[in-house]
Protein backbone atom coordinates (compact mmCIF):
# COMPACT_ATOMS: atom_id res chain seq x y z
CA UNK A 1 0.00 0.00 0.00
CA UNK A 2 1.52 3.32 -0.97
CA UNK A 3 0.22 6.53 0.49
CA UNK A 4 1.21 9.66 -1.40
CA UNK A 5 -0.68 12.77 -0.31
CA UNK A 6 1.57 15.51 1.01
CA UNK A 7 3.42 17.70 -1.43
CA UNK A 8 5.89 18.83 1.26
CA UNK A 9 7.27 15.33 1.72
CA UNK A 10 9.25 13.21 -0.69
CA UNK A 11 7.01 10.55 -2.30
CA UNK A 12 9.41 7.76 -1.40
CA UNK A 13 9.42 8.82 2.25
CA UNK A 14 5.70 8.08 2.40
CA UNK A 15 5.95 4.65 0.82
CA UNK A 16 4.47 2.58 3.63
CA UNK A 17 4.97 -1.18 3.44
CA UNK A 18 2.36 -3.48 4.94
CA UNK A 19 3.05 -7.05 5.94
CA UNK A 20 1.11 -9.88 4.35
CA UNK A 21 -0.48 -10.34 7.76
CA UNK A 22 -1.94 -6.82 7.70
CA UNK A 23 -2.95 -7.03 4.05
CA UNK A 24 -4.84 -10.30 4.50
CA UNK A 25 -6.42 -9.07 7.73
CA UNK A 26 -7.68 -5.88 6.09
CA UNK A 27 -9.02 -7.86 3.12
CA UNK A 28 -10.88 -10.30 5.39
CA UNK A 29 -12.39 -7.49 7.47
CA UNK A 30 -13.35 -5.56 4.36
CA UNK A 31 -15.04 -8.64 2.91
CA UNK A 32 -17.07 -9.03 6.11
CA UNK A 33 -17.95 -5.32 6.13
CA UNK A 34 -19.32 -5.59 2.60
CA UNK A 35 -21.59 -8.48 3.58
CA UNK A 36 -23.51 -6.37 6.07
CA UNK A 37 -23.99 -6.69 9.81
CA UNK A 38 -26.36 -9.68 9.77
CA UNK A 39 -24.51 -12.18 7.62
CA UNK A 40 -21.93 -14.67 8.83
CA UNK A 41 -19.23 -15.31 6.24
CA UNK A 42 -17.56 -18.67 5.66
CA UNK A 43 -13.77 -18.69 5.74
CA UNK A 44 -13.69 -20.36 2.31
CA UNK A 45 -15.52 -17.37 0.79
CA UNK A 46 -12.80 -15.01 1.95
CA UNK A 47 -10.03 -17.38 0.88
CA UNK A 48 -11.56 -17.71 -2.58
CA UNK A 49 -12.22 -14.00 -3.00
CA UNK A 50 -8.62 -12.99 -2.25
CA UNK A 51 -6.56 -16.18 -2.76
CA UNK A 52 -5.56 -16.31 0.90
CA UNK A 53 -4.23 -19.63 2.24
CA UNK A 54 -6.88 -21.08 4.59
CA UNK A 55 -4.51 -22.02 7.45
CA UNK A 56 -2.96 -18.56 7.45
CA UNK A 57 -6.35 -16.86 7.46
CA UNK A 58 -7.49 -19.09 10.34
CA UNK A 59 -4.58 -17.75 12.41
CA UNK A 60 -5.41 -14.15 11.53
CA UNK A 61 -9.10 -14.61 12.28
CA UNK A 62 -8.17 -16.11 15.64
CA UNK A 63 -6.25 -12.93 16.53
CA UNK A 64 -9.21 -10.81 15.40
CA UNK A 65 -11.64 -12.90 17.46
CA UNK A 66 -9.46 -12.73 20.58
CA UNK A 67 -9.17 -8.97 20.11
CA UNK A 68 -12.97 -8.73 19.71
CA UNK A 69 -12.99 -7.38 16.17
CA UNK A 70 -15.00 -10.34 14.91
CA UNK A 71 -17.35 -12.91 16.32
CA UNK A 72 -17.96 -16.47 15.23
CA UNK A 73 -20.87 -18.86 15.06
CA UNK A 74 -20.67 -22.60 14.53
CA UNK A 75 -22.89 -24.70 12.34
CA UNK A 76 -24.22 -24.63 8.80
CA UNK A 77 -25.32 -20.99 9.18
CA UNK A 78 -22.14 -20.09 11.01
CA UNK A 79 -18.98 -18.28 10.06
CA UNK A 80 -17.43 -14.94 10.87
CA UNK A 81 -18.82 -11.44 11.12
CA UNK A 82 -17.71 -8.09 12.48
CA UNK A 83 -18.26 -7.71 16.21
CA UNK A 84 -18.54 -3.92 15.88
CA UNK A 85 -19.99 -1.72 13.15
CA UNK A 86 -17.63 -1.24 10.20
CA UNK A 87 -17.76 2.53 10.82
CA UNK A 88 -16.25 1.93 14.28
CA UNK A 89 -13.14 0.06 13.06
CA UNK A 90 -10.29 2.15 11.68
CA UNK A 91 -7.51 1.00 9.40
CA UNK A 92 -4.98 2.38 11.90
CA UNK A 93 -6.16 0.17 14.75
CA UNK A 94 -6.10 -2.94 12.57
CA UNK A 95 -2.57 -2.19 11.36
CA UNK A 96 -1.38 -1.52 14.90
CA UNK A 97 -2.92 -4.79 16.06
CA UNK A 98 -1.24 -6.83 13.36
CA UNK A 99 2.05 -4.97 12.76
CA UNK A 100 2.64 -2.55 15.62
CA UNK A 101 3.70 1.05 15.03
CA UNK A 102 2.53 3.10 12.06
CA UNK A 103 5.58 5.33 12.43
CA UNK A 104 8.45 4.87 9.97
CA UNK A 105 10.85 4.44 12.91
CA UNK A 106 10.30 3.54 16.58
CA UNK A 107 12.06 6.73 17.70
CA UNK A 108 9.02 8.78 16.58
CA UNK A 109 6.31 6.26 17.43
CA UNK A 110 3.55 7.45 19.75
CA UNK A 111 2.52 3.98 20.95
CA UNK A 112 5.67 1.90 20.40
CA UNK A 113 8.48 4.37 21.20
CA UNK A 114 12.00 3.06 21.39
CA UNK A 115 15.22 5.00 21.07
CA UNK A 116 17.06 4.45 17.76
CA UNK A 117 20.23 5.90 16.21
CA UNK A 118 18.01 8.53 14.52
CA UNK A 119 17.19 9.92 17.98
CA UNK A 120 20.49 11.84 17.83
CA UNK A 121 19.41 13.88 14.80
CA UNK A 122 16.62 16.38 15.56
CA UNK A 123 16.21 17.33 11.90
CA UNK A 124 15.57 13.74 10.84
CA UNK A 125 13.26 13.19 13.79
CA UNK A 126 11.20 16.20 12.76
CA UNK A 127 10.76 14.85 9.21
CA UNK A 128 9.81 11.38 10.42
CA UNK A 129 7.40 12.82 13.00
CA UNK A 130 5.69 14.76 10.23
CA UNK A 131 5.36 11.56 8.19
CA UNK A 132 4.10 9.68 11.27
CA UNK A 133 1.51 12.34 12.03
CA UNK A 134 0.19 12.37 8.49
CA UNK A 135 -0.05 8.58 8.20
CA UNK A 136 -1.67 8.26 11.62
CA UNK A 137 -4.19 11.03 10.94
CA UNK A 138 -5.13 9.57 7.57
CA UNK A 139 -5.52 5.98 8.75
CA UNK A 140 -7.20 6.85 12.05
CA UNK A 141 -9.92 8.61 10.07
CA UNK A 142 -10.37 5.82 7.51
CA UNK A 143 -12.86 3.14 8.55
CA UNK A 144 -13.84 -0.22 7.12
CA UNK A 145 -17.21 1.35 6.24
CA UNK A 146 -15.44 4.03 4.19
CA UNK A 147 -13.53 1.38 2.26
CA UNK A 148 -16.57 -0.88 1.85
CA UNK A 149 -18.45 2.03 0.30
CA UNK A 150 -15.56 2.92 -1.97
CA UNK A 151 -14.72 6.08 -0.02
CA UNK A 152 -11.06 5.41 0.66
CA UNK A 153 -9.99 8.73 -0.77
CA UNK A 154 -7.89 9.43 -3.78
CA UNK A 155 -4.32 10.43 -4.32
CA UNK A 156 -3.56 14.09 -4.51
CA UNK A 157 -0.95 15.04 -7.05
CA UNK A 158 2.20 16.29 -5.40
Amino acid sequence: MSIIYMDKLDKEALDMRLTTKSEYTLLALLYMARQGPDRYVKIDEICSAYSIPRKYLELLLSVLRQSRYIKTRRGSQGGYQLARPARAITVAEVLRLMDGALAPTESVSTYFYEQTPLSREPGLLAVFKEIRDYIAQRLENLTLADLAQGNGGSEVAG
